[in-house]
Parts: C-alpha cells; sequence; structure tokens
C-alpha cells in the first residue's frame, strides 16, 4: 500500500497530503504536511496540539499523534490534482488510540458487531440546500423554485449540483442518484452503501465537497436541517443491514415479510433506545425545527413495511438488498457518534432477544392521540434539552461513547442550549415587540 500511494504521488505530482480527522462535534480537521516530508506521514509521527481540539486531551498531556488509513489517500478534485487527503486515526503518545475520537468510537461497535460474526453496511440519504448569499445574509436566498424530482432549466444549483457528483465519482464514490427534493434550492445525492466506517468516512467527505463546489460558483450550501421556516427541512435517512457469511442477514425466504429473526432483534432495539439516541443523531437546537408533525418527519417511534410515517422502514427490496431505513437523523450530526449508537442499538436488542411491536402499516402522521396511545406508538423528544435527559437515562449512549466523550458531549450541547434559550430571536421580536 505504501509503495502504491508513492508511486501516485510522483506520477500525479502531488505536492501536499492533507491529513484529516474529525472533533467530537463532527467537525472535520486537517493537518497539511508537503510530500517532500511524506515519509513522516507513512510513519505516524505528524503531531497535533490535541488540547486545542474539544474532547481531545487536556494542556498538560497535549501531543497527539495522526495515523493515516492509508486505504482512505484520494486526489483532491477542487485542488487541481496537486493535493491529496488521508483520513487518520487520533493516536495518544503511546501509542494507544484516543478513547475520545469518533472514528475510534465508531471502530469499537464495528468490532462488536464482527464479535457477534456481523458486518455492518450503512448507505445514508443526505439532504442540502443550495442558497445564494454569504450563509450569514439570506435575503433572496433561493436559488430555483423546484419541489420534488422537477426536471429544472439549467440553474445555478443544477450545474453546481452536476459538479458535485462529478466531483464526488472523482473521488471514488459510486453515485446512485441525484435529485431536487421537495423544497425550492433543496437536493438530494444518494452514494452507494459500504461498510459502515467507510460510509461515516464518505458523509465526512461528501460535506467538504458538496459545501466547496458551492463557494466555487457562487453559492453557499448548507445541511442545517431546518434553515427556512414553513418549508420542508433536511434530514439523512440512514439505510442499515447486517451480513454474516457474506449473506444478508436480515433476509429469510421463509420468515414475515421475508425478513429473519435478526432483523427483528435488531430493530426491536433500535426502537427501544431511539428517544436516547436521537441527541446524537439530531444534535443541534436546529434539529428539532425539522422534527415536528407536518412537514413528513419521521417522529413517531415505530416500524413499518414501506410507509413512510414510521420512524424506521423497511424498503420493498429483499435478498442481498434487504435493509432497514432510519429515517430520523439529519447531516448536522457527527456521522461517526449517529452510526456508532444506531449500530450498538441494533446489536443491543440482538443480545437480548428484544422483540418489537407490530408493523404500523398504516398513515400515523392521519393517526390523532388516542390512536397512537392504543398502538404504544411514542415520539422522539421536541428539543435538544428534552433529547439530552433522555440521552442520560439510557446507558447503551454512554457506553457506545465512552464516559468521558458522553460528558464532554453533554458539556458541549448543555452549552449550546443555553445560548439558544437566552438568545432573542427575530420571531420573538415581530410577535410582541409592538404587541405587548
Amino acid at each position: 500500500m505504501k509503495e502504491e500511494l508513492l508511486k501516485i504521488i510522483k506520477e500525479k505530482n502531488v505536492k501536499i497530503v492533507r491529513l484529516q480527522f474529525t472533533d467530537l462535534d463532527g467537525t472535520l480537521k486537517q493537518v497539511s504536511v508537503p510530500t517532500s516530508d511524506i515519509n513522516r506521514v507513512l510513519d505516524n509521527k505528524v503531531m497535533f496540539d490535541g488540547s486545542s481540539i474539544e474532547g481531545f486531551a487536556r494542556i498538560n498531556e497535549s501531543d497527539m499523534y495522526l495515523k493515516p488509513d492509508l486505504s482512505t489517500f484520494t486526489l483532491i478534485p477542487w485542488e487541481d490534482s496537486k493535493a491529496a487527503r488521508i483520513i487518520c486515526d487520533v493516536m495518544e503518545p503511546d501509542g494507544s488510540n484516543c478513547e475520545e475520537s469518533p472514528r475510534y468510537i465508531l471502530k469499537k461497535v464495528v468490532d462488536q458487531a464482527r464479535q457477534m460474526g456481523f458486518d455492518a453496511h450503512a448507505g445514508p440519504e443526505p439532504e442540502f440546500f443550495i442558497f445564494e448569499g454569504d450563509g450569514l445574509n439570506l435575503k433572496n436566498i433561493f436559488v430555483d423554485s423546484g419541489s420534488y424530482f422537477d426536471m429544472l432549466p439549467l440553474s445555478r444549483s443544477e450545474l453546481a449540483r452536476r459538479e458535485i457528483v462529478q466531483t464526488l465519482e472523482e473521488m471514488g464514490f459510486q453515485v446512485e442518484a441525484d435529485h431536487h427534493e421537495v423544497s425550492p434550492s433543496q437536493h438530494e445525492i444518494d452514494f452507494r452503501y459500504a461498510d459502515i466506517l467507510t460510509t461515516a468516512d464518505r458523509v465526512q467527505t461528501f460535506k467538504l465537497a458538496v459545501k466547496t463546489i458551492a463557494i466555487k460558483n457562487g453559492l453557499r450550501a448548507t445541511f442545517m436541517p431546518k434553515p427556512i421556516e414553513g418549508i420542508n427541512g433536511s434530514g439523512m435517512h440512514v439505510h442499515i443491514s447486517l451480513f454474516k457469511d457474506g449473506q444478508n442477514a436480515f433476509y429469510d425466504p421463509n420468515g414475515e415479510y421475508q425478513l429473519s429473526e435478526t432483523f427483528t432483534h435488531f430493530v426491536a432495539g433500535l426502537l427501544e433506545h431511539s428517544r436516547a439516541i436521537t441527541a446524537i443523531t439530531n444534535p443541534t437546537v436546529n434539529s428539532y425545527k425539522r422534527l415536528v408533525p407536518g412537514y413528513e418527519a419521521p417522529v413517531n417511534v415505530a416500524w413499518a413495511v414501506s410507509n413512510r410515517s414510521a420512524l424506521v422502514r423497511i424498503p420493498q427490496a429483499r435478498g442481498e438488498r434487504t435493509r432497514l431505513e432510519y429515517r430520523s437523523p439529519d447531516s448536522s450530526c457527527n456521522a461517526y457518534l449517529a452510526f456508532a449508537v444506531i449500530l450498538a442499538s441494533g446489536l443491543d436488542g440482538l443480545k437480548r432477544n428484544l422483540i418489537p411491536s407490530k408493523p404500523i402499516n398504516q398513515n400515523i402522521f392521519k393517526m390523532s392521540d388516542s390512536e397512537k396511545t392504543e398502538n404504544k406508538i411514542k415520539s422522539l423528544p421536541s428539543n435538544l434539552i428534552e433529547a439530552l435527559e433522555l440521552s442520560k437515562k439510557d446507558k447503551l449512549v454512554a457506553e457506545t461513547l465512552g464516559e468521558k466523550a458522553f460528558e464532554i458531549f453533554l458539556r458541549m450541547k448543555e452549552t449550546e442550549w443555553k445560548k439558544f434559550s437566552t438568545a432573542v430571536t427575530d420571531w420573538e421580536i415581530r410577535e410582541y415587540f409592538e404587541n405587548v
């Protein structure tokens, strides 16, 4: 692998290697090293100040190392192939893994699945908006007036989406579909599923590529779940499947709906922990402006076959493509942490042989409160602080993230809630300034 990488660097005349990693808040970080010093990279000798990265180290033990995962090496198309990137694991000075590194947290859950005989795969459906403006001055921001699957004239947003797809394919993605979404200036690009760690890596790369290509086109892209009131927000539905001995473990041709006992236990675990893990899968104040009834948001804790009004949907595909679709996450999440708690929840259902309630194959959006109660359908938390309180009550969340990482995550998010709680919004000015 090292020899092949060095050959590519020489053939492509790569000048810079960007070493990328993700902090606990989900922000992509990088350290750039000239290829003249590539051996220091390959020998895991690139250091950084961990105390400057939220959650990684205290000031008195700040030196940390980056261990490149050479399988993630790729050229960066928007830098004219003069730069490449490698995703890295964060290491302690003694060579051990940093316990608070999100990528390592996901790796630990992947190892748990493998010890149980399973390989976990994931495929996301990230939605995003492409706007005019500088990201702060949101005036006349819509670039188009399209809606779901609209075939528009080649507007700036359509051209930008085309360039994003081409860029992703140059970086090794297999894009399966791209289209306009429900709201004006809203888009979705779906890429092929892979093992769950690779998919988390790709989500981070995807967000960087989308935002960068938008800026190149004089636009701004955002993964904010609900940037504009009154229209549908952006989610990131996550498709999950387990494989055992090369076969899809969710598929059973003789099972009800052709679903296996493995699937049954997995979905039961996911539903049991769903309200507690929402703080991780939907981690911002703004996330809960999307998770409200009336905008096709998946707030009902239930599972269903094909029915899109349930939190967990089972697409019709069977055989090797059998999977579940977890519909609540949004792209403001840290993909490593979100995938970790989703997978850990399902594995817990397998460990405990949990059985879910019957699937709800009617439109839950049209059910009355009494009908939901009768069917034992709960709702996801309605705001960030409620979600955080629920996460504290479910030991699976702390066990999955690790006590220290969970403590830091809670501190960051409780601070975010306090800032929001004391902020005076435009809505309050409109509602109260002249009327009280």
